[in-house]
């Protein structure tokens, strides 16, 4: 995972939203797809960027797949932004 794919796919305001979904908890493509008004293979098309940068993990149980938030690659973000920001006794030690 690079800080570019990560970013590439926070870009966009869909995945930001299946994110937000994510928060409370796993859920399969079609509970995803179920709150946008897209096509599967579009919602399959942003999961796809979301797990390539790592922010999802994908499970699949008998004829569903489900997705759940990956909250170390989240946490990893917000780290290296508040080092970024100077918000933390750490970055101040660098």
């Amino acid at each position: 995972m690079g800080f570019a794919e990560t970013f590439k796919a926070l870009a966009d305001p869909i995945r930001r939203d299946i994110l937000t979904l994510l928060r409370s908890g796993r859920l399969s493509a079609g509970e995803i797809g179920s709150h946008f008004d897209m096509t599967g293979a579009t919602i399959s098309y942003h999961l796809g960027i979301l797990k390539k940068a790592d922010l999802v993990f994908e499970q699949r149980e008998k004829n569903f797949i489900y997705y759940e938030l990956n909250t170390s690659v989240v946490e990893e973000v917000m780290l290296w932004l508040s080092d970024l920001r100077g918000g933390n006794e750490h970055a101040e030690k660098k």
